[in-house]
Formats: C-alpha cells, structure tokens, sequence
C-alpha cells in the first residue's frame, strides 16, 4: 500500500518537508516514489505547494495520506471537495 506523508529534511531547528508518495513499509527518510510537494514550517506563512494533479492521482489508485499531512493541507486550504473520495 502506498501512503502520502512528509519526509523531513533541513538542519536542525530548521525543518522542511517534501511530501512525498511512498510505500507505507518505508522509514520516513527512504526514497519515496514521486516528490509531490513542499512544506516550510518556519516560514511565516507556512508555505505548501504541492502538485494537485499528481495528488489527485495518487489518491485515485488508493494511496492514503498520513494524519499529519491531511491536516497540513487543510490548514493550508488545499485540501477540499476535490480531494475526498
């Protein structure tokens, strides 16, 4: 089974995340499968661009996201109607 969660990168006290697809048996620093976005939690806005299309794709062929980052999206706004299945 595939998940959808973040990867964490960065220095210390200055994490940022790639959200990632990645089979859900994998450490949270493995190779994902495709890079799907970004998240900068230290920056003011607390950035998060990700790449809908692929998104959507992923969640089509059954891929689930990880607690931690559905509410990252819907924080962000990103995460609506479109998304649920």
């Amino acid at each position: 089974m595939v998940s959808i969660r973040m990867q964490r990168m960065g220095r210390p006290h200055q994490p940022h995340f790639r959200i990632v697809a990645i089979p859900s048996a994998k450490a949270r620093d493995a190779a994902g499968l495709e890079v799907l976005g970004h998240y900068h939690p230290k920056e003011k806005t607390n950035k998060v661009t990700v790449d809908a299309d692929r998104l959507k794709y992923w969640l089509s062929v059954g891929a689930q996201p990880s607690d931690t980052l559905r509410t990252v999206l819907k924080e962000a706004g990103l995460w609506d109607n479109a998304f649920t299945r």
